[in-house]
């Protein structure tokens, strides 16, 4: 009795014990089932957080707990990726195989400032250098593929030279796919426009030194000793950048002329001119303000995409790499090694302003981050091996320290891989 009482219980048991795993099998499977349609969807949400920055339509509608029946998407962009590296962070590697992307002598578009290799540079190593980010790869340009993707549309390159340097790169890698008879380039006072015609694409450059309006605007005579910028101005240049697909901003280098700069309030026509002393740092500040508005303005965030590229570099003194005193960029024909080189002080500050405008902006800006990577080219940069403006002293020939140009640089060149990254940008954001 007691056997069959035992033989009972240990059924009873079995069954409870059989229902308990069914039932637990039942609860993990819906649990897996369920956990999979939530990662899916918050693997989902990641990909269009990280692929589009929020518009100021979109900060109103979260602010305002709405939704958007079609999420928007970034214009011109290819692929999504939820992870990517740090593509401004790397260091320049050796490359015979793919390098230079172009040669001097094919590209007639480079001016005679530009071109080292025509007015007597004896090496051509800084032509042979490719920039490798850390834990991934920059994407090779294709001119053709870039073409496409202009077909109909107009990109544009406003600010000072180094802005038209990089322009003028982007002319060289790609005119080479485009027949001769359907290529022209002409210039407008300010305004350069190359034209792809069977693309139906053009490639401009505004020269807009300060993007403001300011005393420095005409395109070929702008070197005054006293620079003057116009407060609230952008629209002067604005007008003529107005319909571009693709903006790519740069100002800089002209802001650097000491302590202060001079301030316009009012008008360039007024006889009594109405000028004050402002802070480099807090004059920048106003025109990196004005850019963002007259972007948030003025320009379609889903068909347009805008670009700021970063200060670029000089090197004017050799003591700020270890390189010794009295020197500069003449005769440097190796790039700075130290990953922790950092330039002066002043851009630094410039650096923080730009992330400080930058962060409180409501409209998407891809910023370029050139500096750093540029930072250890003193080997690339002109030198004294371009058209020199006026007829060199004797003094000047026995010391080419003096003359030597450390802030523009030699095409092909260093310029070539802002539009590498500018090219990786466009398309994978």
């Amino acid at each position: 009795m007691k056997t069959q009482q035992h033989i009972s219980s240990s059924l009873r048991k079995t069954k409870i014990s059989f229902y308990i795993f069914t039932l637990l099998a039942f609860i993990f499977f819906i649990i897996l089932l369920l956990g999979q349609d939530f990662t899916f969807l918050f693997r989902q949400q990641q990909q269009q957080q990280l692929s589009q920055p929020l518009s100021p339509q979109q900060q109103l509608l979260q602010q305002e707990g709405g939704q958007e029946e079609t999420p928007p998407t970034i214009p011109f962009a290819e692929t999504m990726s939820e992870l990517e590296c740090d593509l401004f962070s790397g260091k320049w590697v050796w490359d015979e195989s793919t390098r230079p992307i172009y040669e001097e002598w094919e590209c007639p578009y480079i001016q005679p400032q530009l071109t080292c290799q025509k007015h007597g540079r004896p090496d051509r190593d800084y032509q042979f250098l490719r920039w490798q980010p850390h834990g991934c790869s920059l994407q090779s340009f294709n001119a053709t593929f870039m073409l496409e993707k202009l077909r109909g549309k107009k990109m544009m390159f406003v600010g000072d030279s180094l802005n038209r340097g990089q322009y003028v790169s982007m002319i060289c890698l790609l005119h080479r796919v485009i027949p001769e008879h359907a290529k022209s380039m002409e210039t407008f006072d300010s305004l350069t426009v190359f034209r792809a015609e069977e693309y139906n694409a053009t490639i401009e450059f505004y020269w807009a030194p300060f993007l403001l309006e300011s005393n420095s605007d005409n395109a070929i005579i702008h070197r005054v000793t006293e620079r003057i910028v116009r407060k609230g101005s952008i629209n002067k240049h604005g007008r003529y950048w107005e319909g571009a697909d693709i903006l790519v901003f740069n100002t800089y280098l002209w802001w650097i002329t000491g302590m202060k700069m001079n301030i316009l309030r009012g008008s360039f026509d007024e006889e009594r001119k109405d000028i004050v002393e402002m802070e480099t740092e807090d004059a920048y500040r106003m025109a990196m303000k004005s850019m963002v508005k007259w972007v948030q303005r003025n320009v379609d965030l889903q068909k347009s995409r805008v670009f700021f590229t970063s200060m670029s570099p000089s090197h004017g003194n050799s003591v700020e790499w270890e390189g010794g005193p009295n020197g500069n960029c003449y005769n440097q024909t190796t790039p700075i090694e130290d990953p922790a080189y950092w330039g002066t002080s002043s851009r630094r500050s410039i650096m923080k302003v730009i992330g400080e405008v930058f962060s409180k902006s409501a409209v998407p800006i891809t910023f370029l981050n050139i500096t750093q990577l540029s930072e250890y080219r003193k080997d690339a940069h002109t030198s004294i091996y371009k058209k020199q403006w006026s007829p060199l002293t004797p003094e000047q020939l026995a010391n080419p320290v003096s003359y030597a140009d450390c802030v523009h640089w030699c095409l092909p060149g260093l310029q070539d891989t802002w539009n590498e990254l500018l090219y990786t940008k466009l398309f994978r954001p």
